[in-house]
């Protein structure tokens, strides 16, 4: 029995003794040598003894001391993971009696706590790493058909910039042509308007017109004039006393009744006057002759013949009696410049086909004012074109849009769709999200903002995360917007969508677009296929 209690009195050191490189990363064994019998921490500072590191106690400032006991806190344990892949864990969860998945070795608690499991977990890795590599690889070589894609979209837009810079110097030309044409044109239709100007009938016109404006005033001011009169005298007829016999003032109300056909003074009572006046004037209007206007009417009529624009009637006097204005002895010095002028200016418009024999001048300057009006829509449609064109062209290959390759054009307005619940959600790249109801009015979830804000432009982690938002507000609640989660697949498919909170929404996807080509083995370095 003795040897038993001999084992049973040996120091706890001796029987936790652990190999000196127990828990240290391979970067870092060459480092845990000893000169002699002595050691020097990692950080270059101490010197302690070599039967000091991993005694389960920590000498070193910076715990490289214990790489392998978890003695010091802040610093990292090594497991080897034979069989699978090594990892490093925190110091704090060496010997702490769970086993770590990490370190499925269980190197990390001391020896029969932990079953070594490396040989079936490190089988699984390989056998997901194999499907994932297989997924990769089939959409790595769809991927470089999207990046194949985006260099003809590329020729495309650079030919159609250059298509277009062309064609806008030819309408530009074109343009300032018609532009001359219209103003020239115009300039011979006003000279032409201003020498007809000068007949007598125009001048005329604008003499009747100028009369009856007068007329028209002189008018107004009798009216006034007659009603202040007919007020007095009806005052004087309402007010007057007959008894003092007054012939001079007895003859003035029987002579206004006589006018305004008033009955008698004597006849009615002072308080049926006003009826009575208004009875007289009715009666008047009665016995009115026919043919004549009443002064409303007059005012009406007066008042049309003074709005009428003298100049169209003018025109439209010269289109009805088709004037040729042929006599050269009633011509001011200017006609025959101006006739020759046209007629050069009709017959290029002839020549150019823009015209034809036998049209108007109105009607040609119209035309060519209208002509001038077209190419100048057309020019402003391919100005807009070539920005438009420009801009695709920019985007193409900028890392924060279609990335650095152009990658993620192909997806450009793709709409992807995914049933969940009552409502099919769609989502369409770098355009719009949508939930749509089986019944009733469809939701913005938002229009595309960015990709992952947080990480620097054409990393892999970028392309992972895009941002759509400023969709259509919840009741009560904030604008809604998603937040779309991408991975490598051989497919472009929307695969969950969750709400995360209210009007906050979560989609995850694949694309082949996220497929990085696999590693070539000899160089280390991403091989692409173009």
């Amino acid at each position: 029995m003795l040897p038993w209690l001999l084992v049973a009195t040996l120091p706890l050191t001796v029987l936790a003794d652990v190999d000196k490189t127990h828990g240290v990363a391979p970067g870092l064994l060459s480092r845990y040598a000893p000169t002699g019998d002595k050691w020097t921490c990692l950080d270059g500072i101490q010197v302690i003894p070599w039967r000091f590191v991993n005694d389960d106690s920590c000498d070193c400032s910076d715990g490289s001391d214990e790489p392998g006991t978890g003695a010091c806190p802040n610093t990292t344990f090594y497991c080897k993971n034979e069989g699978h892949i090594g990892a490093s864990i925190s110091s704090s969860r060496v010997r702490d009696g769970l086993c770590e998945p990490q370190c499925c070795d269980g190197t990390d608690e001391r020896p029969g706590v932990c079953k070594n499991t490396c040989a079936e977990v490190g089988a699984l890795y390989r056998k997901k790493r194999d499907e994932e590599n297989k997924i990769r690889k089939t959409g790595s070589k769809i991927r470089t058909t999207y990046i194949a894609f985006a260099q003809k979209e590329k020729k495309r837009l650079e030919a159609l910039i250059e298509s277009t810079t062309q064609e806008i110097e030819v309408k530009e030309k074109e343009v300032s042509r018609l532009k001359d044409i219209a103003d020239r044109l115009e300039s011979l239709s006003e000279a032409a308007l201003n020498y007809k100007k000068e007949s007598q009938l125009y001048i005329s016109l604008l003499d009747y017109s100028d009369t009856l404006r007068a007329l028209q005033n002189e008018h107004k001011k009798q009216l006034e004039k007659q009603k202040a009169l007919g007020d007095i005298l009806d005052a004087l007829r309402t007010g007057y006393n007959p008894n003092y016999q007054d012939m001079a003032v007895l003859e003035a109300v029987r002579g206004w009744e006589q006018i305004a056909g008033l009955p008698h003074i004597n006849d009615v009572g002072k308080e049926d006057s006003t009826t009575e006046g208004e009875n007289g004037e009715e009666g008047e209007a009665e016995n009115a002759e026919d043919d004549e206007l009443t002064p409303e009417e007059i005012e009406t009529s007066v008042n049309r013949l003074l709005r009428v624009d003298h100049e169209s009637l003018l025109i439209a006097h010269d289109e009805h009696i088709n004037a040729q204005m042929d006599d050269a002895s009633h011509m001011s010095s200017v006609l025959p410049k101006y006739e020759e002028l046209k007629d050069t200016f009709v017959s290029w418009m002839q020549t150019l086909g823009l015209v034809h024999r036998d049209v108007d001048p109105a009607g040609e300057t119209s035309r060519a004012r209208q002509e001038f009006h077209d190419a100048e829509n057309s020019l402003k449609r391919a100005q807009e074109d070539k920005k438009s064109a420009e801009k695709d062209l920019k985007e193409l290959f900028d890392p924060r849009h279609f990335g650095s390759r152009g990658q993620w054009k192909k997806l450009d307005g793709l709409c992807l769709q995914k049933e969940h619940g009552d409502y099919t959600y769609e989502l369409c790249f770098f355009q719009e999200a949508k939930q749509i109801p089986k019944s009733g009015s469809t939701f913005s979830l938002g229009k595309f903002a960015s990709w992952k804000p947080s990480s620097e432009a054409d990393q892999p982690d970028f392309y992972e995360t895009q941002i759509y938002n400023r969709g259509a507000r919840c009741w009560n609640g904030p604008e809604r917007n998603v937040i779309l989660l991408l991975s490598c697949g051989t497919e472009n498919a929307l695969l969950t969508v969750t709400e995360l909170e209210k009007c906050e929404y979560q989609f995850t996807a694949t694309t082949p677009a996220l497929c990085l080509p696999l590693k070539d083995s000899n160089d280390n370095r991403d091989r692409e296929e173009l």
